[in-house]
């Protein structure tokens, strides 16, 4: 099985993070940050992964370390359970609308991380949730993991809308590029390694 679990405690976080990237679309959840949690559900849904998460964090003065930490620790995760990345598409694109919304995202499981963002947000908060902290999810993200991680909304009105295909999108492109392609031999890679 593809599978890893991560723990990170820090004087501002303590998280245990497990995931299964063969899953069923299972997650269990319990981040602090009502916002994220609703996201990584439809993260671990949409790509098929099982997804659990348990994190405590300083959330008395910001979401911003919980949501950062959470970030490395799946990216972590990620890397760990593909493991060798024999037999994997390695590449993985997906455009998802909600309702007004399109997002697109495209990932390379390089071991180069790259991040890139296109787009704006109608505005600064969701509920509670700062809106400026799904950028330093993503890039904690694609750091930790090691991959090249586009992402583009192409279009929105409402801000709720917009990163919920982002984070649909982005379980989406990750399950294609992580499926095993019997027709791959060794790694996808003309240098042989990733």
């Amino acid at each position: 099985m593809r599978k890893a679990t991560i723990s990170r405690t820090t004087n501002e976080t303590d998280i245990q993070l497990e995931l299964t990237i063969d899953g069923q679309g299972t997650a269990q959840l319990d981040t602090g940050v009502p916002f994220l949690t609703h996201m990584l559900d439809l993260f671990a849904k949409h790509g098929q992964f099982d997804l659990r998460v348990k994190a405590k964090g300083d959330t008395h003065i910001d979401d911003h370390h919980t949501t950062e930490d959470i970030g490395i620790c799946l990216g972590q995760a990620l890397r760990e359970a593909l493991g060798d990345k024999k037999g994997i598409k390695r590449y993985g694109n997906a455009f998802v609308p909600m309702d007004e919304a399109l997002a697109q995202v495209v990932v390379d499981l390089s071991n180069r991380p790259h991040f890139e963002f296109r787009g704006e947000f109608k505005s600064q908060k969701v509920g509670t949730f700062d809106v400026e902290l799904v950028h330093e999810f993503l890039w904690k993200l694609a750091l930790e993991a090691r991959m090249n991680l586009h992402v583009i909304v192409h279009y929105g009105h409402n801000t709720h809308h917009m990163i919920e295909a982002v984070f649909k999108a982005l379980g989406r492109a990750l399950d294609e590029a992580t499926m095993i392609d019997p027709r791959v031999k060794g790694v996808p890679s003309t240098k042989g390694m990733l």
